[in-house]
């Protein structure tokens, strides 16, 4: 079989772009172009998705009276999440939720509507239906935040958003149907801090081959083990 010529990458440059993607906590406050907000949604277009029924839309949140009713709504629906991770003195203290002070957000919608187009077991089994959709809209997000690195921006999972009665209070503040799922809200900006290392588990012990026993996985210390060890 011969190879188009540029029908590949290389493999090193994706995986340094992999491993630069991380979670940040807090932002300058330089904002970020249009035209990268616009780079990063794109990305996301070419996700796959189920039955090719790309669910997903997406709300820019730029205007800082509309960011500051977002991070209201988190702040009354969730505590701060614990001040890790982080470096610099006086990270937690401005600003606790750790993305306030991003200058954009990006809120990733589901379409719930697509539903009645798929495949049937898409329409009557309901576990089946929420995997697909949420996959989906994972493959989509995850094409956002590596767009996000290649453009040399920092960004942040908020996954608060998607908390039940933030979420409702978030579709009515913004004016979302009622038809669309609030699945995920990217951070995005430029960070003032770099991150820990990153804690990975080694390649060894996550690959496994053919039949595979209960032995072959961690056990029930091993897990606590790994989270005790954090």
């Amino acid at each position: 079989m011969v190879e188009k010529e540029g029908s590949h990458m290389d493999y090193e440059g994706f995986m340094e772009l992999v491993r630069r993607r991380r979670s940040y906590w807090h932002f300058r406050s330089d904002p970020v172009s249009e035209r990268d907000v616009e780079r990063i949604i794109d990305a996301a277009r070419y996700a796959p998705s189920a039955f090719n029924s790309q669910p997903w839309e997406f709300v820019v949140i730029s205007e800082p009276h509309v960011q500051e009713g977002i991070v209201d709504l988190v702040a009354e629906g969730m505590p701060a999440p614990p001040a890790t991770g982080k470096t610099g003195a006086g990270a937690p203290a401005k600003d606790p939720l750790g993305f306030g002070t991003a200058p954009a957000f990006i809120m990733v919608l589901g379409d719930t509507r697509v539903r009645s187009f798929g495949p049937p077991h898409t329409r009557t089994d309901d576990k089946r239906w929420q995997d697909l959709l949420v996959s989906s809209l994972a493959a989509a997000y995850e094409h956002m935040h590596l767009a996000a690195v290649s453009l040399g921006l920092a960004t942040r999972w908020v996954s608060a958003v998607a908390h039940a009665p933030i979420e409702s209070k978030i579709k009515e503040f913004l004016g979302i149907p009622r038809e669309m799922m609030v699945y995920e809200m990217m951070a995005v900006g430029y960070s003032d801090f770099e991150p820990l290392p990153k804690r990975l588990r080694p390649l060894s012990q996550i690959v496994h081959s053919g039949i595979c026993g209960e032995g072959d996985f961690r056990s029930d210390t091993e897990v606590a083990e790994y989270f005790q060890n954090g």
